[in-house]
């Protein structure tokens, strides 16, 4: 489809999922007071969604593209300020995850989920010691790809075989894997399949009390009781690498530029909900779901 189109689809199906999110609130209201915006809620989702997807990271570079190419599709754009666009996107971030949520209560439960976490460093190494944001919130972590330690969070995600994504979570780096799993998973039941950082028997028991069930291999490879078993396991996992790709190459969620937690998870959120919006409207068309770069023809 050309771009014009893809805006179209993306207004509506987001336009729809808010006034679904409208409906089930206390009041029918997302604000309790002060002026209606100019731009519509739907609107800057539609900008943040379609932005994010045109590798544009920052709310200064999707501002300026849709002013400059498409102020006939936002006519309230021009009149709009670029710091009252910035807030009204930043703020907007529960809505966005109530909105990623209405678009997931519309599809089947998955057979399983996979889970697995990337690095967010937020400053390089050297200057760990005297980085001034996320004080107390970020932590020194180890990116096992990278081999190397690094300071800032982690972003866990359960990830459907298809490479929908179910859930996430941003913790910081030096959290346990588990304990991220164990808030993902609250209220849910089902099987989850892991790496060998999810091999941990007593939480697994405890999980499997609640209806979840972690499938994982042994903890070391070298003393593997089973390790045609956990070789057999590895082509499964493959899914979420593809997601982490795409969200790490096209949407750049590895670039923190925010100076706040909520800030983060607000980008964060944006990214969670353009791939989201992007698989669902790729598979409608009846392309394979992950293939974002045949989503665009002109």
């Amino acid at each position: 489809m050309s771009l014009d189109e893809l805006i179209i689809t993306v207004f509506y199906r987001v336009d729809e999922a808010v006034k679904r999110v409208v409906e089930g609130l206390p009041g029918q209201r997302l604000r309790k007071s002060g002026p209606v915006p100019l731009l519509s809620d739907s609107e800057v989702l539609t900008l943040e969604v379609v932005g994010a997807f045109l590798k544009l990271p920052e709310d200064q570079g999707i501002y300026d593209y849709f002013r400059r190419h498409y102020a006939h599709f936002f006519p309230a754009l021009p009149k709009v300020h670029r710091t009252t666009f910035v807030r009204q996107a930043a703020n907007l971030w529960k809505l966005k995850e109530l909105v990623w949520q209405a678009l997931l209560e519309q599809e089947a439960e998955p057979e399983y989920v996979i889970v697995d976490s990337l690095p967010l460093p937020v400053c390089r190494f050297a200057r760990a010691p005297y980085c001034e944001r996320f004080r107390g919130e970020a932590a020194f972590g180890k990116d096992w790809v990278a081999r190397q330690t690094f300071y800032g969070f982690r972003l866990h995600a359960l990830v459907d075989p298809n490479g929908l994504i179910q859930s996430v979570c941003l913790a910081p780096a030096d959290e346990a894997e588990g304990d991220a799993l164990e808030e993902m998973t609250d209220g849910k039941a089902g099987r989850v399949l892991g790496d060998r950082n999810y091999w941990e028997p007593q939480r697994q028991a405890r999980l499997r009390e609640r209806g979840i069930r972690v499938i994982a291999p042994y903890k070391h490879k070298t003393r593997d009781p089973n390790p045609d078993w956990s070789r057999a396991l590895s082509p499964l996992r493959y899914r979420i690498e593809t997601v982490f790709g795409q969200l790490t190459d096209r949407y750049q969620v590895k670039r923190v530029w925010a100076k706040k937690r909520w800030q983060l998870i607000s980008r964060l959120l944006r990214c969670v909900l353009s791939h989201t919006l992007m698989f669902l409207i790729n598979r409608s068309l009846g392309g394979s779901p992950l293939q974002f770069a045949q989503l665009l023809n002109s």
